[in-house]
């Protein structure tokens, strides 16, 4: 660990630029300020460069661990930002900080949380790096932009959401509506005290219909089966099945990485499948052009050695739309996707999945809600609003707003004659089995169970 002073010189972007004592040039810095307060040009800060000295691929960025404004004395309070909450994160270390979880008696989501317990079948995308977020996002909101997407980020990699410039510009983009750090995570709109709980909240307090999770930006490896930051996806998909989800796994996976253990789908994935996930999972198997490499996934995905079954659902046309992601430039190990292509397309086809079983499920809460009685009893789509939301257990509450409010194409069982004119003519699919998802841009996808048989 390196902690070397340094001096700020003017800010860049959404960080700083410093010079660091004893070495020449100027460095670029991250400060958080709810945890150490606000830069000014010409403060004095502590620096830890760690990262950078080490050359990680992630890095690149010092931290800004304290500062000191120019010619004062060091005494009294250095920082005061009350969160009114009690709940602390970053727990034991020197920036632990207080924060108000949803979950906690102070906070006025906590009636919300004491009473939830289920997901309530809503589809959460499990991811093994935070670059695939951002693609999967795309692929829901270009298909269902009316559905509410959250991103729930786990404690296994970056600690600070902010550090993301991809949640930065997802959220500016609205491919985001809301986000929840976990555990240890800090940062997000909506903080909770462990994945669980924080699932949960993006489902009833963010009012969610589709959410992604995932690692923030940093993934840890060391060419070992277990000590890699893919395992959280495994970890992922049990907590989503255990409270009622439907979890769909995300392969990494890549014909542009010539390790082996990365060559075509990556052994964080598998291991993650095989080993960690103790739950049945779908998931989401890219097309490829290329035949051969189209049949080396498909070996992989028919060999594995897993615990329980999971679903597979094979695509047999591209879906990746680069369009989707607007403005926002996704990398991933450095690669794009002109040069990684099969890493987009397995983002995408799990955003392909997970708009399909949201639509199914908010279309299911509909029907429930009136038990097959003539639509047109809802005077206007408010009213069918306002009934989805009360057969939704109230997802929609003042933190987060029901997804089928009146939008263009949001009200996909509205009475025809609704008075908004938001509703779309289309009919809507029936999505209530994978083998029948099929859609205009996809084609049909025929689905396949993966084997587990043991190799």
């Amino acid at each position: 660990m390196n902690l070397v002073w340094g001096t700020i010189l003017e800010p860049d972007e959404d960080r700083w630029l410093a010079s660091v004592d004893g070495r020449s040039g100027a460095s670029t810095a991250i400060a958080y300020a709810d945890l150490i307060g606000m830069i000014e040009i010409g403060d004095r800060v502590l620096l830890n460069t760690t990262a950078v000295d080490l050359g990680l691929g992630t890095g690149g960025d010092h931290f800004i661990v304290s500062r000191l404004a120019p010619d004062s004395i060091p005494e009294g309070i250095a920082m005061t930002d009350e969160s009114g909450g009690h709940l602390m994160k970053l727990r034991y270390t020197p920036l632990q900080r207080d924060v108000l979880c949803v979950e906690a008696p102070e906070a006025r989501t906590h009636a919300i949380m004491a009473k939830a317990s289920s997901l309530e079948g809503i589809p959460v995308v499990c991811c093994s790096l935070h670059s695939q977020m951002p693609v999967v996002a795309a692929a829901i909101k270009a298909t269902a932009n009316h559905l509410r997407v959250g991103y729930v980020m786990t404690d296994q990699a970056a600690l600070h959401m902010g550090y993301s410039r991809l949640v930065k510009r997802c959220l500016e983009e609205e491919l985001l509506d809301t986000t929840v750090s976990t555990g240890q995570a800090i940062g997000g709109m909506l903080e909770a005290v462990n994945l669980y709980s924080g699932l949960l909240a993006g489902c009833h307090v963010g009012g969610c219909d589709v959410l992604i999770c995932s690692i923030g930006p940093g993934l840890a490896g060391s060419a070992t089966p277990y000590g890699h930051g893919g395992i959280a996806q495994g970890e992922a998909i049990n907590a989503v099945a255990s409270l009622g989800g439907r979890p769909i796994a995300v392969l990494r996976a890549s014909f542009a990485d010539n390790r082996d253990r990365h060559w075509g789908v990556s052994h964080h994935s598998l291991t993650a499948l095989e080993s960690i996930a103790l739950a049945p999972a779908i998931i989401a198997v890219p097309h490829l052009v290329d035949s051969d490499k189209k049949v080396y996934i498909e070996q992989q995905i028919d060999g594995l050695s897993c615990t329980v079954r999971h679903q597979a659902v094979f695509f047999d046309k591209v879906v990746f739309n680069q369009s989707d992601l607007k403005s926002i430039r996704v990398t991933t190990m450095g690669r794009s996707y002109e040069d990684d292509l099969v890493f987009f397309e397995a983002a995408s086809a799990a955003g392909v999945l997970a708009t399909q079983i949201g639509l199914s499920v908010v279309d299911e809460a509909a029907r429930g809600y009136y038990d097959g009685q003539d639509s047109a009893m809802f005077a206007s789509c408010n009213d069918y609003s306002e009934a989805i939301a009360e057969a939704t257990n109230g997802k929609d509450n003042d933190l987060g707003a029901n997804a089928m409010g009146c939008r263009p194409n949001a009200c996909t069982s509205c009475p025809a004659t609704c008075p908004s004119g938001a509703r779309t003519n289309e009919p809507v699919p029936d999505n209530s089995t994978l083998s029948s998802i099929s859609s205009e841009d996809t084609g049909q996808i025929p689905e396949r169970p993966v084997s587990t048989d043991k190799r």
